[in-house]
């Protein structure tokens, strides 16, 4: 749902696959926004997966000139590494719909729409520390860290917002592997999508909506890109 809202905003929205793009291309590296997507990997297995070294560096450098940045899931922990924090394997797998809690800024930001309790859908193993110039968003009883906010240009969610129902049949089948060594019901989960999923859509537009409102280039250019990390 993401994408749609972008190009209803008025942005031209393209897409990349960071594994094997060239992430030190113009229309990558200077694109006046950045949404950097999840993927079945750790920030940390850069041995196996060389790529994840050179989005780092993307992340860090955008973040470093203030460019306007949102990352989603492994998006999210990328922004973290990129802005001096750990990442590593979390104590326990969330996967599925579950409750986040916005902290005292997260109610005065773009997820205010949310509200103080919402279900959003996780679906993640890892976790990260909160950068130290970084503001805390939201929070569970799983993990601390769930969003954070990094001055006014850049915002990571540990969640989805943007994940639909026919977008997470793909995943269903896509991460079988990972989902039955979880001990997650594929029947009970979409049964629980399909039943929260049209509210978090009402709830998600105005929080991606505002975000991109307070990130709008004065340059009435609109681009943006989307690097999925997978």
């Amino acid at each position: 749902m993401l994408a749609p809202i972008m190009e209803r905003e008025g942005w031209n929205v393209s897409f990349c696959e960071a594994a094997v793009d060239d992430l030190a291309h113009p229309s990558i590296r200077n694109a006046d926004l950045l949404v950097v997507l999840g993927g079945p990997i750790g920030v940390y297995e850069t041995e196996s997966y060389p790529f994840v070294t050179r989005e780092i560096a993307l992340i860090e450098r955008r973040l470093s000139e203030g460019l306007p940045t949102l990352g989603i899931c492994l998006g999210a922990q990328l922004m973290a590494k990129a802005l001096g924090s750990r990442v590593y394997a979390g104590h326990i797998k969330e996967i599925g719909w579950g409750a986040i809690s916005l902290s005292e800024a997260g109610a005065a930001s773009c997820l205010k729409s949310l509200g103080s309790e919402a279900s959003v859908l996780h679906w993640h193993g890892d976790t990260f520390d909160l950068p130290a110039a970084a503001t805390r968003l939201a929070s569970n009883g799983n993990y601390e860290n769930q969003a954070f906010a990094y001055d006014d240009r850049a915002l990571a969610l540990q969640f989805h917002l943007e994940a639909e129902p026919r977008q997470l049949e793909e995943w269903y089948v896509g991460h079988s592997v990972e989902l039955a060594a979880a001990n997650v019901s594929v029947p009970e989960l979409r049964a629980a999508t399909a039943n929260l999923a049209n509210r978090l859509a009402a709830q998600a537009d105005p929080v991606f909506t505002g975000w991109l409102h307070q990130i709008r280039p004065i340059d009435p250019r609109n681009r943006s890109l989307t690097a999925r990390s997978s």
